[in-house]
């Protein structure tokens, strides 16, 4: 089980990692040819930063627009972070001193991201017009964080694991060392399920994290009536055009 999880996790990193950047490659790509902030928007690049910053830490235009949503959706994100840099502790040797400062507020913190998950998918069964524009890898994701979430909550206050084999584990496949993995069946599952959100991480709507920084409603500066705006793509079409004509 050791070699066969260490083989999966391997894999679902490098997918992981080469799609996401792919991903992100392909959005740089993307021609905006035209001027479509979301208005009111910033006039400066100054002011656009300071929007991005917004949107991701407080998701301001989903707190506009519906306040459940964004109470439900800001909990799990917020908790999920917390979470995560909460789990570096298996990544670092010795553990930095912040990562074991937040130790107890991730703990609880995996509970408010069951809630907030929880909350979203409810949301999608209940309301009657999120439903109907709900598809069923929607539904999957958040199903699969609902996994995650218990799985993980599960080892914390049900069936403990030895924490210590694990980051022996995990530390020896960062610097390519073998190490044995506990035989602990709700480990496997959580390392698995793991293992899944990051294989389909790519090619998933989960994508919206980075893709956010790509959207030109939000990263343009409304400037249209002081400079014209060109894409590149136009901007090497102008300068073939210009070429042939000489």
């Amino acid at each position: 089980m050791s070699t066969l999880f260490a083989i999966l996790l391997y894999l679902a990193t490098l997918v992981f990692v080469v799609g996401t950047l792919y991903r992100i490659g392909v959005y740089t790509r993307t021609p905006a040819p035209l001027k479509i902030p979301t208005t009111p928007a910033p006039n400066t690049s100054t002011g656009v930063v300071l929007r991005m910053t917004r949107e991701v830490l407080f998701f301001e235009s989903l707190f506009k627009a519906n306040l459940w949503t964004w109470g439900l959706g800001w909990l799990f994100h917020a908790s999920l972070a917390l979470v995560l840099l909460r789990h570096l502790r298996y990544f670092t040797e010795p553990v930095w001193g912040w990562v074991a400062f937040i130790q107890p507020f991730g703990m609880y913190a995996g509970i408010i991201m069951l809630f907030g998950v929880t909350g979203l998918e409810a949301r999608r069964l209940f309301v009657e017009r999120i439903r109907y524009i709900s598809t069923p890898s929607d539904h999957l994701m958040l199903v699969l964080f609902i996994a995650i979430a218990l799985s993980g909550l599960t080892m914390k206050f049900l069936s403990h694991t030895d924490v210590v084999a694990v980051k022996s584990f995990i530390l020896g496949l960062m610097y390519f060392d073998s190490q044995p993995l506990p035989v602990h069946i709700g480990l496997y599952l959580h390392l698995f399920l793991v293992a899944l959100l990051l294989l389909i991480f790519p090619v998933s709507k989960l994508l919206h994290a980075p893709g956010l920084f790509f959207s030109p409603g939000r990263n343009q500066v409304d400037d249209s009536r002081e400079k014209r705006h060109i894409s590149s793509w136009a901007r090497l079409m102008e300068s073939n055009d210009t070429g042939k004509a000489k």
